[in-house]
């Protein structure tokens, strides 16, 4: 018997309209979607391309041609995110002298796996609040491209701060060095941070990153003091707002919070000192807290090793990181909206979600904290429409752990599936 060539190309059409109307369907024990304040039980997801298509009670059967994923005997959620990661680097005893000898090219590497590490741990959104040389826009389009695994990434270039401040790479470097680094995010009066606001722009961030104050691991010997004046943070948010571009503020001094929310930032981070000024401040303004408690635990236990920290920044570790987890339960008690993020790439990458067993110990209780690393992520990032929770027309960002997390919040470091925008990553 012969098959002519009309046969089949007609085959190859059928077989070609059929996995095109192929779905993919999850069977799942419980769904915890992100906006709802208790789970679902037993319910198929039903996802159509990079897309979510339906939530149906119980398990429906497939049709032919349908892909189904049984997680009957696991939770569901959202795909987890991270508002606040550095994922060209992770913090060691080395990361003082790396840099002298490390080209953009060595960071750009180590973030390819970072970013693998990130995804694999149920991560498929994040902010990358800080990298030089616009490392982590390029790693953004990597990723969006298909060229490597990592979450979707919203990135910010190199923080904008003050001379002599935490933005400042040259801070308390041989002077004859200092005169060698570039300092292109370093800003004196509004007129520059105009200026460098406009350059972001035009290098492709997608949002920006002040520094009001002043942070732990760089080489000054204050942690917390205010480190740019408001006429400075005003002319940064003025002109990133007339971009699109949302502002994130690092901020540990109460005085630097003050003034970045009074002047209208849009999100505070770390926030360690913050009072109940500050934090009514933030109810009226409308502005999110990411707290960043994984940053502080490890630079406060860090700091009980020898050398493992210059001196400067040791006691500064041992100081403020042993807060910040305080102060987020009493941010929360407070009424502060909170999104997730950990500062990952101070503390090691893949171990995010030990940021929801941090929020719960701090008195969060295990729903709000799913729900700050889920839909309050998505609306801090400006993308809840798109992701953040398990709706219909939503991307297809899933993941799973064994078992209740709400009754055990530590299955949330033991994701056992991961799906970004229909795609598969880890079954």
């Amino acid at each position: 018997m012969s098959i002519s060539p009309r046969s089949i190309l007609a085959g190859a059409a059928l077989l070609a309209v059929s996995l095109a109307d192929a779905r993919t369907l999850i069977h799942a024990g419980s769904l915890i979607d992100g906006r709802a304040d208790s789970p679902r039980k037993a319910v198929t997801i039903v996802i159509d391309g990079e897309r979510i298509a339906a939530i149906d009670d119980g398990y429906s059967a497939p049709a032919a041609g349908d892909v189904v994923i049984e997680l009957k005997d696991a939770t569901v959620l959202p795909g987890l995110i991270d508002c606040h990661v550095h994922l060209t680097d992770q913090q060691s005893p080395k990361s003082y002298t790396e840099r002298f000898y490390l080209n953009p090219a060595d960071y750009a590497y180590r973030s390819v796996v970072y970013a693998h590490r990130t995804l694999m741990a149920g991560f498929t959104t994040v902010r990358d609040l800080g990298a030089d040389d616009y490392i982590n826009v390029a790693l953004r389009k990597a990723i969006a491209e298909g060229l490597i695994d990592g979450p979707r990434v919203f990135a910010v270039g190199t923080p904008i701060g003050s001379t002599g401040g935490h933005a400042d790479p040259t801070t308390g470097l041989n002077y004859e060095i200092q005169d060698h680094i570039p300092t292109p995010s370093v800003i004196n009066g509004p007129d520059d941070a105009r200026r460098v606001v406009r350059e972001h722009f035009k290098h492709g961030v997608d949002l920006i990153k002040i520094m009001p104050s002043g942070g732990v691991l760089s080489l000054e010997t204050s942690g917390d003091n205010p480190q740019l004046d408001d006429d400075e943070i005003r002319a940064v948010v003025t002109t990133a707002h007339e971009y699109g571009l949302k502002v994130a503020a690092h901020a540990h001094g109460a005085e630097a919070i003050r003034r970045a929310v009074i002047d209208g930032v849009d999100s505070i981070e770390h926030g360690t000192y913050m009072n109940d000024e500050d934090m009514a401040l933030m109810k009226e303004h409308g502005t999110w807290y990411v707290p960043t408690i994984s940053a502080g635990r490890f630079v406060a236990d860090k700091a009980k090793i020898e050398g493992y920290f210059p001196e400067v920044v040791r006691v500064k570790a041992a100081t403020i990181g042993a807060i910040i987890q305080q102060t987020a339960g009493r941010a929360y008690r407070a009424g502060v909206k909170m999104a997730l993020g950990t500062d990952q790439g101070v503390a090691p990458h893949g171990e995010n979600a030990k940021e929801f067993v941090y929020l719960v110990e701090a008195g969060v209780p295990p729903m709000k904290a799913i729900q700050m690393g889920t839909i309050n992520g998505a609306m801090l990032i400006g993308k809840d429409d798109q992701f953040g929770s398990v709706e219909k027309g939503k991307l297809a960002d899933l993941v799973a752990v064994p078992g209740d997390p709400l009754a055990d919040i530590n299955l949330m470091t033991k994701v056992s599936f991961v799906m970004k925008a229909g795609k598969v990553y880890k079954q």
